[in-house]
């Protein structure tokens, strides 16, 4: 084992059953080896309101706790940590190659600091977490898959708008890169999900409940911009991040990450407000 997989199997290890030790660990992998690193640090932002959020819900707490966390959350957020960790021990000069594709994106990241290079780095880890844990994804409520697949959908999305903004916004292609800009707050809201999932683990009611219970913005969003290209999205994110795997986890414009595509009835809604019909059209891609 090279020093630098073996320096990150400690760090991530002293944090598994942790999820303030979790967080601090995220947080040091974009001050890089000296601790200072002020390009890298803006970029932190996404990553910790994302990670916060499944802290907040219980997702990361031990399994053998009073509550326990998620086997699936906590693998794949494990699986951001390890890569991270990883690019850090090597560009620190510990010994070793990049041990998956996911961490040369985050040395490539490390070196150009942008924020396409960051959604291209962070975006491989995730999808390499949702490939590697697919079979963990089937212990998980109804309720909690649905939750998965628009983390997934979300992710993808935002990494659009910085990188392929008439893609993700039609007309209003000028305003995408803003938006999707990991280093402000919009970025980081939209991922956290906070807005559209109850602070609580697990989640008992229907998937219909929550739907309903989304908040109107969460709603115009995810169905009247997001919903209308998800194939499209799911193939451009294939030839960004290299993963053709990625491919699998969408039918026909459904996402069917440990989901069934005949229920996909739950990605289309029944009946949009005018102004969500309006913003269709104005983001619809040319």
């Amino acid at each position: 084992m090279s020093d630098a997989l073996a320096w990150e199997e400690a760090q991530v290890g002293a944090a598994r059953d942790d999820p303030t030790a979790r967080l601090a660990l995220l947080d040091r992998t974009y001050r890089g080896p000296s601790g200072r690193a002020p390009h890298h640090l803006p970029f932190r932002r996404a990553a910790l309101s994302f990670m916060r959020w499944q802290a907040r819900r219980g997702l990361l707490n031990p399994l053998d706790g009073a509550s326990p966390g998620s086997v699936w959350w906590r693998a794949v957020n494990e699986r951001l940590l390890v890569d991270g960790c990883e690019a850090l021990a090597l560009v620190a000069g510990r010994t070793g190659d990049p041990s998956t594709p996911a961490v040369r994106r985050w040395l490539e990241f490390i070196a150009s600091p942008t924020p396409a290079c960051w959604y291209q780095a962070h975006n491989a880890s995730i999808v390499a977490g949702y490939l590697e844990h697919r079979a963990r994804a089937d212990g998980e409520s109804a309720a909690e898959r649905f939750f998965m697949n628009v983390a997934l959908v979300r992710v993808l999305y935002a990494h659009a708008l910085v990188a392929a903004p008439r893609l993700a916004l039609g007309w209003l292609a000028p305003i995408a890169r803003l938006l999707g800009d990991p280093r402000v707050g919009v970025a980081g809201a939209f991922l956290s999900l906070h807005r559209v999932v109850p602070d609580v683990y697990p989640l008992t009611r229907e998937v219909e409940w929550y739907i309903g219970e989304e908040q109107r913005l969460g709603r115009l969003l995810d169905y009247a911009v997001i919903v209308p290209r998800l194939q499209s999205l799911y193939t451009w994110s294939s030839v960004e991040l290299g993963e053709t795997r990625l491919l699998g986890l969408v039918r026909d414009g459904s996402p069917v990450y440990a989901w069934p595509y005949e229920q996909r009835h739950v990605w289309r809604a029944q009946q949009l407000p005018f102004l969500a019909t309006a913003i269709a059209h104005v983001t619809r891609a040319r």
